[in-house]
């Protein structure tokens, strides 16, 4: 009786440390999360100098941050992450002239800018 009482014991044992383990090594799904407008090449190659703001945010829709002080300047921002791991981030800010139509635009990545 005491020695089947020790098997089963141990055997009781052995079954939680290997149920432990094996939910410990188990991460579990990651959803990726898309924020902000997110613009790919084909895009970018539609942004011409002289398109009009009606233009601009039919191709990339409503800018994400619109600065009150600086009207003339649309910024769109993207990032993709899985968890805590950051998969890509951009940065597309839009200049318009006195006319409202594009002058330049400058593109950051900022992903590798830690």
């Amino acid at each position: 009786m005491r020695q089947s009482f020790k098997i089963i014991q141990a055997s009781l044992s052995l079954i939680a440390i290997v149920s432990l383990i094996s939910c410990s090594s188990l991460s579990p799904y990651k959803v990726p999360i898309l924020q902000g407008n997110i613009f790919e090449e084909k895009d970018i190659e539609k942004l011409t100098e002289g398109l009009t703001k009606d233009q601009v945010q039919f191709i990339f829709g409503t800018s994400l941050i619109q600065d009150p002080f600086h009207s003339s300047r649309w910024d769109y921002y993207y990032s993709i992450r899985v968890g805590d791991e950051l998969l890509d981030e951009s940065k597309l800010s839009i200049f318009f002239n006195e006319k409202n139509l594009v002058d330049s635009w400058i593109i950051e990545n900022m992903k590798g800018a830690d």
